[in-house]
């Protein structure tokens, strides 16, 4: 199989692509104006404790306050400083832990997880669902006698803000690096069960507990496996002085303050997504490709031959047919290669996803025309809850199977499908009416939101394109034309009032960027009655 990573940046968003033989397989977008916040770690002050929801609202400075239920807080973040600020100041040496091993259950834990969460988003939410070990563990105290209004804490955002609900936050912290998730907070040592050699991962273990410092807590990630124990060592010193740093700023800083903020979407992607197993990585963007190499340079030497830079005049997802399966991603209904097809209904308490055989009419007998066109449903679901990125509760009704063999057979092989999927997923077998019902764990929010808003003429009934979308897609149009034309003269482009005065205020530097790389001026014109995703463009006269 065939894996490319495509990173598609300009000066209104990222894009990347995780593409499986040239099928789509994962999507992210980050925009500028609307960076992701999973991760992120701020200074918070507690405004209301709720006793009858054992839960409190923090402000972290967003528009909303974050919910930290008492099961996510640490009491004792705070006596962590001293320890930080002295492997800062090198008082204290990273050597083994007196009697630190690997405890079996933690790793059954963490690691049963990180065989399907070795992203980083996805490593953050571990700590946020399990029993959080550490030294000196004693009952919950109920959360009024922990935390009291504006009480000053140190928190992380375990998920990001979706729909109408502020983040959700965490203090059980943790630093993703390349090679390890560091947790400064607990003991617990983890590893990843994608790394399957017993020799290796006893390897990993016994360095880790060498260069581990008296208190935190370690992750091995995927990533981690054959890597040398230098690069281990700085993996750690890394992740620990990172650690100092968010407690130095924290003792000076306000609250409602960010501490530390992980990477744009670019970067990350290279450090989650980017590894032995991705053939080739390609960039179309200069000044990101730049970053992006020095990142893989410094972190991932043995990979540098695989960055690419794009440099074709064609839109970068176009030329790798990315567009189209994107398209596709947001319709309602999915055909199957059979001729059968799937309806997705995403609602806000579940999501049910309708398996119907369309114009499959089979060849023997109804009951084989139903199981293969459930089986081939299966490998459809499995990789469109990935790609659109669904989470919460999810009904996935097959079409009806008389045999409780063929009813086994179908679910066995979502079970076995959905083990390809890194976020956390839960499931039923499927029952005599041929529905299953199954959970999915998300930390961010779904491609459809990600891409589209309410619309606005029907109450929000349904959705359209929102207007940042729209905007990257007539950018796109005038690279296209841009680039079958001779460099030089006037483009006119005539376009929704509201699309022309979103490029020309947050999209205008992308506006921009396309006229330096093409040397062509763009002129845009307001023309009522054209919808905000409807555009033509012309070769404008030179009096225009």
């Amino acid at each position: 199989m065939k894996r490319e990573l495509i990173i598609n940046a300009s000066a209104l968003e990222v894009r990347v692509a995780l593409l499986e033989d040239r099928t789509l397989t994962e999507f992210m977008v980050e925009r500028n104006t609307q960076r992701g916040l999973a991760g992120n770690i701020y200074k918070g002050r507690v405004m209301r404790v709720l006793p009858g929801m054992q839960a409190a609202f923090v402000d972290i400075g967003l528009e909303k306050a974050g919910f930290l239920h008492v099961s996510d807080f640490l009491d004792e973040v705070g006596a962590f400083g001293a320890l930080a600020r002295e492997m800062e100041e090198g008082e204290v040496e990273t050597e083994p832990v007196e009697g630190a091993q690997a405890d079996p259950e933690a790793e059954s834990d963490g690691a049963e997880e990180l065989a399907q969460h070795d992203t980083c988003e996805e490593l953050e939410a571990v700590q946020h669902r399990r029993p959080h070990r550490r030294v000196g563990r004693r009952s919950r105290l109920p959360i009024e006698q922990q935390l009291r209004r504006n009480q000053e804490i140190i928190v992380q955002i375990a998920k990001e803000p979706i729909g109408t609900k502020g983040s959700r936050l965490t203090s059980f912290i943790s630093l993703p690096g390349r090679h390890l998730v560091y947790m400064p907070t607990t003991n617990h040592l983890g590893m990843s069960r994608r790394i399957e050699s017993g020799e290796e991962r006893n390897r990993l273990r016994t360095i880790v507990n060498e260069v581990r410092p008296p208190q935190g807590g370690f992750i091995i990630r995927t990533a981690c496996e054959g890597v040398s124990k230098r690069e281990i060592q700085q993996d750690v010193t890394y992740l620990t002085r990172l650690w100092a740093d968010v407690v130095k700023k924290a003792e000076s800083q306000p609250p409602a303050t960010l501490l530390y903020a992980d990477l744009d979407l670019a970067l990350r992607a290279i450090r989650d997504l980017f590894s032995s197993d991705v053939d080739r990585l390609w960039c179309d963007h200069p000044q990101t490709y730049e970053r992006i190499t020095q990142f893989v340079q410094q972190y991932l030497p043995r990979l540098r031959s695989r960055v690419s830079l794009y440099e074709g005049q064609e839109p970068i997802f176009d030329h790798f047919g990315i567009e189209p399966q994107i398209e596709r991603a947001l319709e309602r209904k999915v055909w199957l290669k059979s001729g059968g097809y799937l309806v997705f209904d995403q609602a806000e308490a579940l999501t049910a996803i309708d398996v119907n055989t369309g114009r499959f009419v089979g060849k023997k007998n109804q009951e084989e025309t139903v199981l293969k066109t459930n089986l081939e449903a299966v490998e459809e679901v499995a990789n469109q809850l990935r790609l659109r990125n669904i989470g919460g509760i999810i009904i996935v009704d097959f079409i009806d199977m008389t045999r409780e063999s063929n009813r086994k057979r179908v679910s066995e092989s979502l079970s076995q499908a959905l083990k390809r999927d890194k976020a956390r997923t839960s499931m039923f077998k499927i029952s005599e009416l041929g529905l299953v019902q199954m959970t999915r764990k998300r930390t961010r929010d779904s491609l459809q939101a990600m891409l589209t808003e309410p619309c606005s003429r029907c109450n929000g009934r349904a959705v359209v394109k929102s207007l940042p979308t729209l905007a990257g897609e007539v950018l796109r149009a005038i690279q296209r034309d841009a680039s079958r034309r001779n460099h030089g003269g006037m483009l006119l482009v005539k376009l929704n009032p509201d699309m022309a005065r979103y490029l020309y205020g947050p999209g205008f530097k992308g506006l921009e960027e396309l006229e330096q790389r093409f040397e062509v001026k763009v002129i845009l014109k307001s023309k009522e009655g054209l919808e905000p995703g409807a555009f033509e463009i012309s070769q404008a006269p030179a009096a225009a």
